[in-house]
C-alpha cells in the first residue's frame, strides 16, 4: 500500500490524530517490553531481596521516563513541540545510574557475570531510540556514542570478558543503531503523513481557486463583447427612438435577443462546458463589427484544418479582440482579421484596427486571460500599438496536422 493510500485510508485531520496515537503507542511498547524483559531478569536471577528491589525500581523509571520523552520526543519531531531537553537529561541520568548499578552489584559479588550481560545488552539496546527522535541526528548521534561507549567500557572495567563481553559489545555495535532507526523512522512516517494529508489539503484550495478563475475569465469573455454590443445597439435604438424610427424596434428585439444568448452562455459557463467555435466567432465578430460601423476583412483560410483545441483557443482571442475594438477603439473606420500558418507547425492569428486608444492601466483581464488559456497550448500573446492608433493582436499557438 502506497503512502498516498495511507492518506486516503486516515481520513482527514481526525485519521491523522489516529495516526500519530497509533504511532506514539507503538513507542510506548519498548517501555512495556523494557518492562517484561526487567520481570524477566529478576526472574532468572539468584539475588537478594534488596538488589531485586533496586533493579525494580530502576528498571521503572526507566521505562516511564522513555515513555514520557517519546511522547515529548514525536511531538517535537513534527512540529508541535520544543526539544525535551530535560527529558533526554533524566532519561540519560536514568540509564547510567542503572549502568553503574548494575557494575556495582557485580563488583561486589551481588550478581554474576551471566546476569550482568544481558542486563548492560538490555540496557545499551533500550536507551538508544528516544534521544535519537528528540535530538538532531548529529546530537543523538554523539550522545547514544558517548553513552554506549562508556557502558562498554564499564563492562571491560568490571571484568566482563569472553562471549559475555562480546554480547555486550554486540548490543552497543548493532542493537542500539538499529533501535534508533526504528524510532527516527517512526517519527518521519508521521511527519511525512501530515506532509501530505497538508499537501493533498493545499491541493484541493488550489483546484478552488483555479477553478474561481476559470470561471471569472470565462465570464468576462463571454459578457464582454455582448454587453459592449448591447451598449452599442442600445445607444442606436435610442437615437432612432428620438427620430420616431421604426428602426428602433428591430434594434430592441436584437438587444433582446443578444441578452439571451449571453444567459445560455453563462449557463454552460457554470457547467464548464462552453468552449469557443473559431467559425462562429469569426461571424460573429463580423457581424458585431458591421453593425458598429466598422468595415471589417477577415481571412480564415485554414481555420477548418486546425485541431479543436487550436480553434477553441483562436475563437476566444476572436472575441477578445473583437471586445476591444468596440470598447477602446472610439471612432475606428477599419478591422482586418487574419488566420494563416506560420510555416507548417504554427497558427498564426493577426487582428488590426485603427483609431486605438490605450486600455485604462490596471483595469483589463481579457488579454491577462487569453494568455493563460495560450500558455496551456505551448501559444503566445502579443500586442502592438503603432503610430497613427494602430493596434496589432498577435496569438500564435502551435499545432501539427493529421497525417
Amino acid at each position: 500500500m502506497s503512502v498516498n493510500d495511507w492518506v486516503e485510508r486516515l481520513g482527514g485531520p481526525d485519521g491523522l490524530e489516529r495516526y500519530r496515537r497509533y504511532t506514539l503507542a507503538s513507542l510506548a511498547y519498548f517501555a512495556l517490553f523494557e518492562v517484561g524483559l526487567w520481570l524477566l531478569w529478576l526472574m532468572q536471577t539468584d539475588a537478594d531481596t534488596l538488589t531485586l528491589t533496586s533493579v525494580a525500581v530502576l528498571g521503572v523509571t526507566h521505562a516511564a521516563v522513555q515513555v514520557a520523552l517519546s511522547r515529548a520526543a514525536l511531538r517535537h519531531y513534527i512540529g508541535a513541540g520544543r526539544r525535551p531537553y530535560p527529558l533526554v537529561a533524566a532519561y540519560t541520568a536514568v540509564t547510567v545510574a542503572m549502568m553503574a548499578w548494575g557494575i556495582a552489584l557485580l563488583v561486589t559479588g551481588r550478581i554474576d557475570d551471566l546476569s550482568l550481560a544481558p542486563y548492560l545488552f538490555w540496557l545499551s539496546m533500550l536507551y538508544a531510540g528516544p534521544p535519537t527522535l528528540a535530538l538532531s541526528r548529529r546530537a543523538a548521534a554523539t550522545l547514544v556514542t558517548a553513552v554506549s561507549a562508556a557502558l562498554a567500557a564499564g563492562s571491560v572495567a568490571a571484568g566482563l570478558s569472553g562471549t559475555e563481553l562480546a554480547l555486550v559489545i554486540g548490543g552497543t555495535v548493532f542493537m542500539a543503531p538499529i533501535m534508533a532507526l526504528a524510532f527516527r523512522a517512526s517519527g518521519w512516517g508521521v511527519r511525512l503523513i501530515e506532509e501530505l494529508a497538508a499537501a493533498r489539503q493545499t491541493q484541493a484550495r488550489l483546484a478552488v481557486a483555479e477553478e474561481r478563475l476559470r470561471f471569472g475569465r470565462d465570464l468576462h469573455d463571454v459578457l464582454g463583447r455582448n454587453l459592449a454590443v448591447v451598449a452599442l445597439k442600445s445607444e442606436l435604438a435610442a437615437q432612432l427612438a428620438q427620430r420616431d424610427r421604426p428602426e428602433a424596434r428591430e434594434q430592441m428585439l436584437e438587444v433582446q435577443r443578444i441578452a439571451q444568448d449571453s444567459q445560455r452562455e453563462i449557463r454552460s459557463v457554470v457547467r464548464g462546458y462552453r468552449t469557443a467555435d473559431l467559425h462562429t466567432e469569426l461571424a460573429g465578430a463580423r457581424s458585431v463589427l458591421e453593425a458598429a460601423g466598422i468595415a471589417c476583412r477577415i481571412e480564415y483560410g485554414p481555420a477548418a484544418r486546425l485541431p479543436d483545441q487550436v480553434q477553441a483557443a483562436l475563437g476566444w482571442v476572436v472575441r477578445e479582440g473583437t471586445t476591444n475594438v468596440l470598447r477602446h477603439a472610439q471612432g475606428a473606420s477599419r478591422c482586418a482579421l487574419s488566420l494563416r500558418t506560420a510555416g507548417p507547425t504554427e497558427a498564426l492569428l493577426v487582428m488590426e484596427n485603427d483609431s486605438a486608444s490605450d486600455p485604462p492601466s490596471g483595469t483589463g483581464t481579457g488579454l491577462n486571460g487569453l494568455k493563460e488559456r495560450l500558455t496551456a497550448l505551448n501559444g503566445t500573446l502579443t500586442t502592438e500599438q503603432h503610430p497613427g492608433g494602430i493596434f496589432r493582436l498577435t496569438a500564435r499557438v502551435p499545432w501539427e496536422e493529421p497525417a
